[in-house]
């Protein structure tokens, strides 16, 4: 087989990377989505809810390409480079809402797959967020929050974990084989966007509660095995955390001018880490080699 080399956690044979430029070769017509869509069937490669871990994929065959192995056949159409999308306006209100929580309720969160808010949910993103939107890459939740005129008043997003953490990963106290399996265990609040026209005293503390309590029973309905540990990382420049303290989540340390993934050279601006564990179980679940999937066993 020759000599192995990891790439975004698989150990990958020589034999893999001729698969791979066979593939290209052999389907010259093929795009860069029907290439990892075939790749994933090859290697059986899927979610716990058994859909094939396409975007995953996508990213690995990019990481080889990087590295010289191989050529991929070019982007027919702007790719993911940047991930960002062009979101097409949304109808919505933006009258000014600025009063006492109670007079909100009942307020409500909603799943937003499946339900027709996907549009406004990217929109709203797009238009508030200083991030703004990109496609999301791997497990993901997105959840809206309405009050009870059904106005919307916030927008949230999960996503991927990041790879390298280092105050995370000491809190956690795992190693490095230990999270390369259980990193899926793990889910990073990616956006969490108040509306600039809400002006609610504790609302966000109370939507970041909320979400909370009902994120583990929408991922295992949605991917099949739970979440332990909540992360998010906060700019410093921009924001003090105040919503996640109120919220009990857990101040870790900071970032140290790295991307998410560890990419070497890439600065990015330091932020602020907080940690939300989901169980009191989560040192020990998330440092199990085969960790259990069902039943967080004790409670939070």
């Amino acid at each position: 087989m020759g000599a192995t080399i990891r790439v975004q956690g698989r150990e990958i044979t020589q034999d893999d990377i001729r698969l791979v430029r066979w593939l290209i070769q052999a389907n010259p017509s093929q795009n860069r989505t029907q290439l990892s869509k075939q790749l994933c069937l090859l290697w059986n490669w899927r979610a716990a809810n058994g859909q094939i871990k396409d975007m995953a994929c996508r990213t690995f065959l990019l990481k080889l390409e990087q590295r010289g192995h191989i050529t991929l056949p070019k982007r027919r159409t702007p790719g993911r480079g940047s991930r960002k999308v062009s979101i097409p306006y949304v109808p919505h209100s933006t009258d000014s809402i600025a009063c006492c929580l109670s007079d909100l309720e009942p307020i409500s969160v909603q799943l937003v797959e499946d339900t027709g808010l996907l549009g406004l949910f990217q929109y709203l993103l797009a238009q508030y967020h200083y991030l703004g939107f990109h496609s999301t890459v791997g497990e993901n939740m997105k959840y809206m929050v309405f009050d009870r005129e059904q106005s919307p008043l916030a927008c949230l997003l999960f996503g991927s974990a990041a790879w390298k953490c280092a105050p995370r990963d000491e809190f956690i106290g795992w190693d490095g084989e230990t999270k390369k399996v259980n990193l899926k265990f793990l889910t990073n609040n990616m956006r969490f966007l108040i509306l600039p026209w809400v002006r609610v005293p504790h609302l966000a503390s109370h939507i970041m509660g909320r979400v909370t309590r009902r994120i583990n029973g929408d991922w295992m309905s949605k991917y099949g095995h739970l979440i332990y540990l909540l992360e998010t990382f906060v700019k410093q420049d921009c924001f003090h955390g105040i919503c996640y303290q109120a919220a009990n989540w857990i101040y870790v340390g900071q970032t140290t001018g790295r991307s998410r993934n560890g990419h070497p050279g890439l600065k990015v601006p330091i932020k602020d880490i907080y940690l939300y564990p989901l169980t009191k179980r989560f040192r020990d679940l998330l440092s199990q080699r085969e960790t259990e999937q069902t039943g967080l066993g004790g409670g939070r």
